[in-house]
């Protein structure tokens, strides 16, 4: 359990918790216990899904921006990688991944919404990549998922101004995929994550590395990934109990042991 970072693991959910206050600002070592929290999540068998959530008051205000403000260029170019690892470390984990957002997600907060599956935002929820105001760009992944989340002329308006998005203009862009009051959006997204506890994890698991890998690649590329963890897929317990269930009881009854 990290200073600022924590799992939490309940009925099958994990819940990698911001706390750092005032702001969840997202220094490097929040960086470095999100990158830790997100590998524990991924490897325990106890964990079938995952929120990620900044408390009742703000998911994260963005980046340390007096931790960076004295850093020269060659520090900069040394430390560059760290600053996508914790992103591309939320974004690898192979169950299925919300993130609950409250207040604020600016900056390396939408970062980390955006490396999540989906996205709940709080009816009170502020969204944005407000770092073209500090003279510089995203720079956890805020270019490239934000622009496949919304389009790319649609993001390079929101990087280009630095706006804030609020949660229903979030939603109609493709930015959050559901809206709930600041009360219940936590609850909402653990009850989302419980849906896959029990569930075929390695169909899941299947299904999520063929959508992410399927949009780095062409068509056709993206087509053999799929094909090759479908058939990849029939060497399991959890395909023989789904597909028996459903000749003998119908759709939805199966029992999946996650193997």
């Amino acid at each position: 359990m990290g200073e600022f970072v924590r799992l939490e693991v309940s009925d099958g959910v994990g819940t990698i918790r911001l706390d750092r206050p005032k702001m969840n600002a997202i220094s490097a070592q929040v960086q470095s216990e999100l990158s830790a929290a997100a590998k524990e999540a991924d490897s325990r068998d106890d964990v079938a899904a995952v929120v990620v959530y900044g408390g009742e008051r703000v998911f994260a205000a963005g980046a340390d921006v007096k931790e960076m403000a004295t850093l020269s260029y060659a520090e900069m170019v040394r430390r560059a990688h760290l600053l996508q690892a914790f992103t591309r470390d939320l974004a690898a984990i192979v169950k299925p991944t919300v993130s609950a957002i409250t207040g604020f997600a600016l900056g390396g907060g939408c970062e980390v919404a955006m490396a999540t599956d989906v996205r709940f935002a709080a009816d009170n929820a502020k969204l944005g990549q407000p770092e073209i105001l500090l003279g510089i760009i995203p720079g956890a992944g805020g270019t490239q998922r934000l622009s496949r989340l919304v389009g790319p002329a649609k993001a390079k308006e929101l990087i280009f101004t630095g706006r804030f998005v609020d949660a229903q203009e979030a939603l109609a862009i493709g930015l959050v995929d559901q809206v709930h009051p600041a009360d219940e959006v936590y609850a909402k997204a653990t009850e989302w994550a419980a849906q896959f506890v029990g569930g075929p994890a390695l169909a899941l698991r299947a299904a999520k590395n063929a959508v992410d890998r399927g949009l780095e690649v062409d068509l056709q590329t993206g087509l053999e990934i799929e094909r090759a963890e479908f058939t990849g897929l029939f060497a399991t317990d959890d395909r023989r109990a789904g597909m028996d269930s459903f000749v003998e009881n119908g759709p939805g009854k199966a029992t999946f042991s996650g193997s």
